[in-house]
């Protein structure tokens, strides 16, 4: 018994008697079954058909063949699917593997955040008769992890629209790439008069620690504060001058009068600070920088700045979401602080689009619609 995944006639191919097929190109996989014994490929596509051949396929039923017929104009599929997946890869990622029917996959190089030029994507697969899926932008990924798959959808396609298709990819300077996400040395100031003085027990602090070990980095300390700006101001002083070069500030993010950690933020010289984002949970998250020469207790700043410290140092705020909810702004805006980004207020703003949680319940986040865009 016998099967072939191209019984129709396509574009660029022409049917001919097996006798005839010799030193023509078989433009369809041939598959042979023998019950109970095996079941697989006996002639792959693109496979040169000879003398040799003819006796075997006509054990297996074949009397007449697809063979290509391909043009001075035109492109088999997986010499497509190359050229496509060449045109499509920018930093931190390559071809996986050998295409296979025209379709051939785009794996990560590096651990990192992938990034989509949503834009190029979409004029790459307007072009038509080819495609590409990615997983979505801000994404991130382990190393080997296939992030994009591209395809020729005929088996013969048009060279011109190959060539549109490798300018698209060439004036993005790559649709699909990885950035390296660096390991951060967090610091961490819990505020809140309820947890300074005892009256509650914190939850933050177990949580972060968690979320930054799981990005591969560290904790270099885990502040208490009352609701007092200064002192707020104080140990995020302290923590620079660690060695920190994230810093995390939990609770007093509302509009009550004891939330005072935006205005201690903002005393310590903070700029280009945002507050609010369009995610729930999180709508009363911040994002701050400070510049790394920020590190004397008080309200002096240092002239020297701290060695080997990114400037400037991002500073971000978590409501009190963050003690209750597994995926809050927070988890979608640090992937994209460590890859390097400057997070603002239209970072934030683009949030709103998928970033409504749906409050399963079993929380099974990052495989989940949250904060996808």
């Amino acid at each position: 018994m016998c099967n072939s995944s191209h019984e129709n006639h396509n574009p660029g191919t022409r049917k001919l008697k097996v006798a005839e097929a010799v030193g023509t190109v078989l433009a369809h996989d041939i598959t042979e079954i023998r019950p109970g014994e095996f079941k697989g490929r006996a002639f792959k596509r693109g496979h040169i058909i000879r003398q040799e051949d003819v006796c075997r396929l006509q054990r297996l039923g074949k009397e007449h063949l697809f063979v290509l017929n391909i043009k001075d104009d035109e492109m088999h599929e997986d010499d497509a699917a190359y050229a496509l997946a060449n045109a499509l890869i920018g930093g931190g990622v390559a071809i996986k593997g050998e295409p296979k029917e025209g379709k051939i996959n785009i794996a990560a190089e590096i651990d990192g955040l992938l990034k989509v030029d949503r834009e190029a994507l979409l004029a790459f697969n307007m072009l038509g008769e080819i495609m590409c899926a990615t997983l979505h932008n801000n994404t991130a990924v382990r190393k080997g992890r296939t992030v994009a798959c591209t395809r020729a959808i005929p088996l013969v396609v048009k060279k011109d629209v190959i060539e549109e298709a490798i300018r698209v990819g060439a004036s993005a300077g790559g649709i699909v790439s990885i950035k390296k996400m660096r390991k951060p040395r967090a610091g961490v100031v819990i505020t809140g008069n309820e947890v300074y003085y005892g009256r509650i027990r914190d939850a933050f602090a177990p949580i972060i620690a968690d979320k930054i070990q799981r990005a591969g980095g560290e904790i270099v300390g885990v502040y208490y504060a009352p609701d007092d700006e200064s002192f707020i101001e104080s140990r995020l002083r302290e923590l620079t001058a660690a060695g920190a070069d994230l810093l995390i500030t939990t609770g007093g993010m509302s509009v009550d009068p004891d939330d005072v950690t935006r205005f201690a933020i903002r005393k310590l010289g903070a700029s280009e600070i945002t507050y609010g984002s369009s995610a729930l949970p999180g709508a009363m998250f911040l994002v701050a920088y400070i510049e790394a020469g920020v590190r004397e207790q008080g309200s002096g700043v240092s002239e020297k700045p701290i060695p080997d410290l990114q400037s400037p140092i991002p500073i971000l705020g978590i409501p009190a979401c963050g003690m209750y909810a597994k995926a809050t702004a927070f988890d979608l805006v640090l992937p994209r602080i460590l890859a390097g980004e400057k997070v603002g207020r239209r970072e934030l703003a683009e949030l709103g689009h998928g970033g409504l949680c749906m409050k399963c319940e079993t929380c099974n986040y990052p495989v989940c619609p949250f904060g996808k865009h």
